[in-house]
């Protein structure tokens, strides 16, 4: 974890970028953050209230409801954004949900279910958004997985493993679409007190030692830094919150 943290210097000031499950926690905190950078984040979420009142906030940001485990939705999101803006500079693949249980009482059909979302969802974007990037002459996608893949995590197993599969896809389109121009980079974030987890995880608290939850600003800084310097795995420290000035985390 010694390489550079600045690979690229990618400008976000003006560029196009989808951010799915902007509801709350990092994807909308990474919206936020788009929007004070100067992009144009496409806000996706199935919750249409929320959607609304972020897209008010963010200068009437275009907003699109879609469930992305339904392959219409997914299309949709793409001509919607094409629609307004004629172009797609960058994916951030956030969405996802929580699944806390052990591996000897997991339900099947909810692990497909979170599967589907956070796992295929991954790839169906991806699919969808490639040649729009190719089009553009290259682009950045970035995934969200987990900390929780460093590690042997009791009791969310099942969780880490399909965040596992994310980080296998993420360097495997990296190597795959590089010759396109396509950057593609994995942020693993620590505990973030969000509606993540059924809210279980305060700001602040530290449920096992060494492991403080940190905002999903702090978070939304991670995927920022990625969107940025094109790192392969941009690893959120856990512990305190690191002095973004002074951080040294991305991985090449």
């Amino acid at each position: 974890m010694s390489s550079p943290a600045v690979l690229d210097d990618w400008a976000l000031a003006d560029r196009v970028v989808i951010v799915t499950g902007v509801s709350s926690g990092i994807g909308a905190a990474t919206a936020r953050a788009l929007f004070a950078a100067g992009a144009h984040p496409v806000l996706v979420a199935r919750r249409a209230d929320r959607l609304v009142k972020l897209s008010s906030e963010l200068g009437g940001a275009l907003h699109v409801v879609a469930d992305l485990c339904d392959a219409s939705d997914v299309r949709r999101v793409v001509t919607e954004t094409l629609a307004r803006h004629g172009r797609i500079d960058a994916l951030v693949n956030n969405a996802g949900v929580s699944f806390h249980h052990r591996l000897d009482t997991v339900d099947l059909d909810e692990f497909e279910r979170v599967l589907a979302i956070n796992v295929v969802a991954v790839v169906a974007m991806t699919q969808a958004v490639v040649p729009h990037l190719r089009a553009g002459g290259g682009g950045r996608i970035v995934n969200v997985s987990s900390g929780t893949t460093r590690m042997v995590p009791i009791g969310i197993g099942a969780y880490s493993a399909a965040k596992s599969a994310v980080n296998m896809l993420s360097a495997v389109a990296r190597a795959e679409l590089a010759h396109d121009g396509i950057v593609v980079s994995v942020v693993l974030p620590s505990v973030t007190a969000s509606e993540f987890g059924g809210g279980q995880y305060q700001l602040g608290a530290e449920p096992v030692p060494g492991l403080v939850v940190h905002s999903a600003e702090y978070a939304a800084s991670y995927v920022m830094e990625a969107l940025v310097t094109g790192a392969a795995m941009v690893d959120v420290p856990h512990g305190e919150p690191h002095d973004s000035s002074a951080r040294a985390h991305a991985v090449e």
